[in-house]
């Protein structure tokens, strides 16, 4: 998140960058945007596991195999990161200490036709992938929260939970193709309504995903809960207080 919103400042005070320091920071943040569908597919398999099988749900998700998760979630991201790396090099070998023309962006970095159909390719086999995992898990939920022994109000939190993955999945997934949907709203729109719709879209498609999985898991959490609405609530109780002391 903080390397998407320093691209977007970046872009607001119009600093342009050499190609080298621009690759640098779209590569990190590819990497950052790839970590997470996949981290949402390991949080679905914990909520399928945690309901449908309590009893290993301990065994399984324990402090060893929720790092060995973590690390292949960061491998896989790192393999997908240095191909792209690669192809950056074979492209950009002699433009790296040239000034952009264009503000510091993926579009302008990765323009040559080689670079979206790789990107076609990967972001439909990792969302397919992700996607299954999800709805696997929701179905898997659904159907054990059916049976008598099964604690209801565990099994209604797991599938909310699920859904709000799913929708996550889904704002991501536009995220990724939103050039050319902006490509195709550019036709039509003009430059300041094209723009009005960018700032949405980066705070719905960028922002909000990931602070999705703080709130879903922070407000579920008995403990955190309390800690949490006190510091979202602090604005208005100190207005409340003030206006009782006055």
């Amino acid at each position: 998140m903080a390397i998407s919103v320093l691209l977007y400042l970046l872009a607001n005070v119009r600093i342009k960058l050499t190609y080298l320091p621009c690759g640098l920071l779209i590569l990190l943040s590819n990497f950052t945007d790839n970590i997470s569908p996949l981290t949402l597919a390991v949080m679905s398999l914990e909520r399928y596991v945690a309901v449908c099988y309590p009893l290993r749900h301990a065994t399984v998700f324990n402090m060893r195999s929720t790092g060995i998760a973590i690390a292949v979630v960061w491998a896989i991201s790192l393999i997908h990161i240095l191909i792209r790396s690669f192809m950056l090099l074979y492209f950009f070998t002699e433009l790296s200490l040239m000034q952009m023309g264009d503000f510091c962006s993926k579009d302008s970095i990765f323009f040559s036709p080689v670079f979206n159909h790789f990107e076609e390719v990967y972001a439909s086999t990792l969302f397919l992938s992700v996607g299954v995992v999800i709805i696997g898990s929701y179905i898997g939920v659904a159907l054990v929260a059916r049976s008598a022994s099964t604690d209801k109000a565990s099994a209604r939190k797991a599938l909310q939970t699920l859904l709000l993955h799913m929708i996550q999945l889904i704002l991501i997934l536009t995220s990724t193709f939103i050039s050319t949907i902006f490509i195709t709203l550019a036709r039509t729109l003009g430059r300041l309504t094209l723009m009005r719709i960018y700032n949405a879209c980066f705070v719905c498609l960028n922002i909000l995903p990931r602070c999705l999985s703080a709130l879903i898991y922070g407000l579920r959490d008995q403990t955190i809960r309390v800690a949490l609405m006190q510091n979202l609530c602090c604005q208005c109780r100190c207005s409340v207080l003030l206006r009782k002391s006055q």
